[in-house]
């Protein structure tokens, strides 16, 4: 597999170049890096994650929502670029990622990500899922 200048991805079979089927076109959650082509994906990706969110990120937004930190808004599971943010708030460009296990294997795509992001005007803030369990206050102070 290879990528285009513009982040797109090519599929060689037999030296002839094929584009993938639009369902082949997902989203890895924490720090993949795939593109979207077309904006009703990125809805529908953003809508299942809301949908199936995990008990940390369930745990989070009752505590961040409805402008319940200084009047901030945030919101959840949107896409931004070729990612989807775990929590992001437009008005600040505050990005808040929670990080499972699987973070300490993706470090790199992670820096990826966060750079893509920085870029962008957004400053992220990281958390393991046990810091936001175990110490949800200290994660509200940081936020």
């Amino acid at each position: 597999m290879t990528f285009n200048q513009d982040g797109s991805r090519n599929i060689l079979a037999n030296g002839i170049k094929q584009t993938p089927s639009p369902f082949d076109r997902g989203r890895v959650r924490g720090g993949g890096v795939q593109v979207f082509e077309d904006k009703r994906l990125d809805k529908e990706v953003a809508r299942r994650l809301r949908k199936n969110s995990t008990d940390t990120e369930r745990a989070l937004w009752y505590q961040i929502r409805n402008s319940a930190i200084e009047g901030v808004k945030f919101r959840r599971q949107q896409p931004i670029g070729p990612y989807v943010a775990d929590f992001v708030s437009f008005q600040e460009k505050i990005i808040v990622e929670l990080d499972g296990g699987q973070h300490a294997v993706n470090i790199e795509s992670d820096q990826v990500r966060d750079s893509y992001l920085r870029e962008k005007g957004y400053r992220v803030l990281r958390f393991w899922n046990n810091e936001v369990l175990e110490s949800m206050a200290g994660v509200l102070e940081v936020i």
